[in-house]
């Protein structure tokens, strides 16, 4: 694993110590190592652009560490180059680090390039994107619009089902603020159904199923 952070953090000098030992190859008589190089300088050349450094900025994501994942995203200079899969993979952590560091502006501007960015694998990523709008626009007090965003949403399909239960539980939210109780309850009982095991989800539920049934509707 340390091998491959450090291809991947040293992609450019690894190409350029490539390329001039193909050179000093064919400088000395041996051309079938020296194209050898010059495939694997080119190779190592197409993922940088294409793939970049997108792989460690998963992992720092996954252990929880924002700085790093902001530091290995950085390093990528030139993300319209990205295949469009990565790409808008690219935005949508770029909009979730943004979001860690309160910049709801670029949060959004980064999730909506993640949204234009069409790919044949987008799947369940346009549902996960949508949610994440819709959140940031809660954040921005954009209640009605945040609400179609995040039915929406859910439409596309959301496959994480903390994810989705944590969207039903906002939409319970919100009609149970407009007194729209009846739909609120469904949505409630979708959330509750879909058994979620996140803390703060679960206590969500919990503090929520001690109130709700009083209500009228």
């Amino acid at each position: 694993m340390k091998v491959l952070h450090f291809y991947i953090l040293y992609r450019l000098p690894i190409i350029a110590l490539l390329m001039i030992g193909g050179i000093l190859s064919h400088l000395f008589g041996d051309p079938i190592l020296a194209w050898i190089l010059y495939v694997l300088a080119f190779i190592s050349l197409l993922l940088y652009f294409l793939i970049g450094t997108m792989r460690i900025v998963q992992e720092a994501v996954s252990d929880g560490d924002v700085d790093r994942a902001m530091k290995y995203l950085n390093k990528i200079k030139f993300p319209r180059l990205l295949l469009k899969s990565v790409r808008s993979g690219y935005y949508m952590l770029q909009s979730n680090l943004n979001m860690a560091s309160d910049d709801l502006t670029s949060a959004e501007a980064n999730i909506r390039k993640s949204l234009n960015t069409k790919s044949s694998l987008d799947g369940d990523m346009k549902g996960t994107s949508l949610m994440q709008l819709g959140f940031i626009q809660l954040k921005q007090n954009k209640g009605k619009e945040a609400k179609q965003t995040l039915l929406e949403a859910v439409k596309m399909g959301i496959a994480d089902k903390e994810n989705l239960a944590a969207v039903y539980l906002q939409l319970c939210n919100m009609e149970l603020q407009r007194g729209a109780n009846k739909m609120g309850k469904e949505y409630f009982r979708k959330a509750k159904a879909l058994k979620p095991k996140t803390d703060e989800i679960v206590k969500q539920i919990q503090m929520m199923d001690k109130n709700i049934s009083r209500l009228p509707g």
